[in-house]
């Protein structure tokens, strides 16, 4: 079902909208018992890390050094798939005992894809081809758990349907963005009123995890609330 983004006044002065908090039950108690495994994301991304939050997740984050394919000969979801998977096993390879959890988001418009921006300018073209139209966007999960080769990979897709968007529109967004380390240049909760009228499908897929898909497939990993001590 299509969920309606309200335009927000475009000022500097616009809070960023907030993420959802976790459940009083899970914070500030890292041994507290959870219907999820602990986990270590391969990732240091701070969206994913709040987002695992907000699950009540435990969780250790851990860089990967995984090289993400960006061949254009792969579907969005391919690719998704492919370097969510290349994530999690790198990291994985260090830590067999863990369940592991990589992850990865594409952006796509029809057949054509859109990653990091390389600059500025970049970022420029990819919103302006974004402006008034659909696109969607793809994350790919992998969990796996090396030492009992147990592995479980999906993906999710959602709709997400930009509003027209003058040249100054888009440089004024940029301006107050920070939008070279996001695929398709944006993110939608820094400041995603002032370019998306609507998504369809799960909101926290486009800010980088799938909360709701996460969920269910992280408990039927649950084996024990034993917390990942940080390094």
């Amino acid at each position: 079902m299509a969920s309606p983004v309200a335009p927000l006044a475009v000022s500097a002065r616009t809070p960023r909208p907030a993420l959802p908090v976790a459940p009083e039950s899970t914070r500030g108690n890292r041994m507290m018992k959870t219907p999820f495994p602990d986990i270590i994301l391969a990732s240091i991304s701070p969206r994913r890390g709040e987002l695992l939050e907000v699950l009540g997740v435990n969780h250790r984050a851990i860089g990967s050094d995984a090289a993400e394919s960006e061949e254009e000969q792969l579907t969005a979801w391919e690719i998704a798939s492919l370097n969510a998977y290349r994530k999690a096993r790198a990291v994985a390879k260090r830590f067999p005992d863990s369940i592991v959890l990589g992850a990865d988001t594409v952006v796509c418009l029809g057949a054509r894809l859109f990653g990091k921006p390389r600059d500025m300018t970049d970022a420029e073209r990819m919103l302006e081809a974004l402006q008034g139209k659909t696109h969607q966007v793809v994350t790919g999960v992998c969990l796996t758990h090396l030492r009992s080769h147990r592995q479980q990979l999906f993906v999710e897709t959602t709709d997400v349907t930009f509003l027209p968007l003058s040249p100054k529109a888009i440089k004024l967004y940029l301006s107050r963005t920070r939008p070279l380390d996001k695929a398709g240049a944006y993110a939608i909760q820094d400041h995603g009123g002032w370019i998306v009228s609507e998504i369809s499908g799960s909101f926290s897929n486009v800010v980088g995890l799938p909360l709701e898909r996460l969920a269910g497939a992280l408990e039927s990993w649950s084996g024990g609330t034993r917390a990942v001590e940080p390094a």
